[in-house]
């Protein structure tokens, strides 16, 4: 994939980036993993998991779907290695390749299940990589997508010498780190348009609610706080900001998410649709 269509290799490369996928496997999969009924999928299945990342998706679903052939596919190697090394008790049934999102070497038709989950946010111009996703649907096949929104996320917010605005964190300095590098970062609340506008039906919308009433203090916090490590510089440059600052107001949300009776949420879009008949 070329760099302009993958304006977030660096972060997406880091160390943090696979505690952050485990960490959200652990706190968005136990809600998740029941809106996959609706489709009503069975039996030898070809599944696509489109972003993959380390695999955790991917074998969760092939333990879903038992009888399925799975194909992950990343831009980043070093993913796949990873994903390959712990996805070996599934033999043959998982097959990871790099690949380019905007292009992807699969044939027409050819899928029962597209899912992708935690990518939409990550790169531009999503409607093209929808395209190609659509491409390789079977008519009548499904499409799971995850998209991230960042306008999504609520914290406390608590009277602070330094004047730390939690909302405006989110909504103009995340948001906007996003938006100065092509990428929409209210995505979420953008994709039931696009499948429409792509010509699926039973579009449906579900939230995962990631709060620290569901979901344990540390495994929220592990989501935050691998977001910091990974995220960090870049907010900081994009904002005209100093590091430490950035660093100080992430580490503001994990306190309150860690510290109870404190209440925090992130509201998780899933979208989901069938591709026309």
């Amino acid at each position: 994939m070329k760099s302009e269509r993958n304006p977030q290799a660096e972060q997406m490369g880091d160390e943090s980036m696979a505690r952050n996928l485990a960490h959200q496997a652990q706190a968005i999969w136990p809600q998740e993993q029941a809106l996959f009924d609706r489709y009503r999928l069975s039996g030898a299945l070809r599944i696509l998991d489109l972003g993959c990342g380390t695999g955790e998706i991917t074998r969760r679903l092939a333990e879903r779907y038992p009888q399925a052939s799975l194909l992950g596919i990343d831009i980043l190697e070093n993913n796949l290695a990873r994903a390959r090394r712990d996805s070996t008790a599934f033999g043959d049934r998982i097959a990871y390749a790099q690949g380019d999102a905007f292009a992807l070497d699969i044939a027409d038709a050819s899928l029962d299940l597209v899912v992708c989950r935690h990518m939409s946010q990550a790169v531009p111009d999503f409607g093209l990589v929808l395209a190609e996703i659509t491409r390789v649907l079977k008519p009548g096949g499904w499409l799971h997508l995850l998209s991230e929104d960042y306008g999504m996320l609520q914290f406390p917010a608590l009277p602070r010498e330094d004047g730390f605005d939690p909302d405006r964190f989110w909504n103009r300095d995340a948001i906007g780190f996003l938006a100065s590098i092509g990428c929409d970062g209210r995505i979420g609340r953008h994709s039931p348009t696009l499948l429409q506008q792509a010509g699926y039906s039973g579009i449906a919308i579900d939230y995962v609610i990631v709060d620290t009433l569901r979901v344990a203090r540390e495994t929220f916090a592990g989501i935050i706080g691998a977001w910091r490590d990974g995220y960090t510089e870049s907010l900081a440059t994009a904002g005209g900001r100093e590091v430490d600052v950035v660093r100080r107001e992430f580490d503001h949300m994990i306190d309150a998410i860690l510290t109870p009776p404190q209440y925090a949420v992130w509201h998780v879009p899933v979208v989901s649709g069938r591709k026309a008949a």
